[in-house]
């Protein structure tokens, strides 16, 4: 029983620590420690956007850019929220940061979307279906990386009763 408790002191103790470096981190922060290169070189070697196009196409992501950045530092909000009370959830503090997690979500869709019409008058649907799915990846990158390092919602409590 005392080892139990030790564990999950420890546990605790080292699940506070990954969340403070994962939500101290900006997105873009995780996205270039799993590649090594910024999102825009990523986007850059990945677009491959004709010379006649790329004013536009540049335009319209850096534009892309300033509000996806709004959203992430949203998420890190959230991320830092849930690290604030993940071992001591109620109903409304799990409630408030669910919510909060899947408006976040919903928000991302709807950037997407508003951005690939931007992108499909400037460039082509090709071009703006190949940006978007770019940007669903890194997106996906992301959500995978910091979800690694959270523990699941009543991690804590099923480790003190065994």
């Amino acid at each position: 029983m005392i080892m139990k408790k030790v564990f999950l002191i420890l546990l605790v103790a080292l699940t506070s620590g990954i969340y403070a470096q994962t939500s101290d981190k900006e997105d873009l922060e995780i996205i270039q420690g799993v590649y090594g290169k910024s999102k825009k070189e990523l986007a850059q070697a990945y677009m491959a956007i004709p010379e006649a196009q790329t004013a536009a196409f540049w335009k319209i992501y850096d534009e892309f850019e300033v509000e996806r950045k709004a959203l992430g530092k949203a998420k890190v909000g959230i991320i830092n929220d849930y690290a604030a009370n993940f071992a001591n959830l109620t109903d409304e503090s799990a409630d408030k940061i669910a919510k909060a997690g899947l408006k976040n979500n919903i928000d991302y869709q709807k950037l997407f979307s508003k951005y690939y019409d931007k992108y499909k008058k400037a460039v082509g649907a090709i071009t703006a279906a190949k940006i978007i799915q770019f940007e669903n990846y890194m997106q996906t990158t992301v959500q995978s990386e910091i979800q690694d390092s959270i523990p699941f919602v009543g991690e804590i409590e099923a480790l003190k009763t065994k």
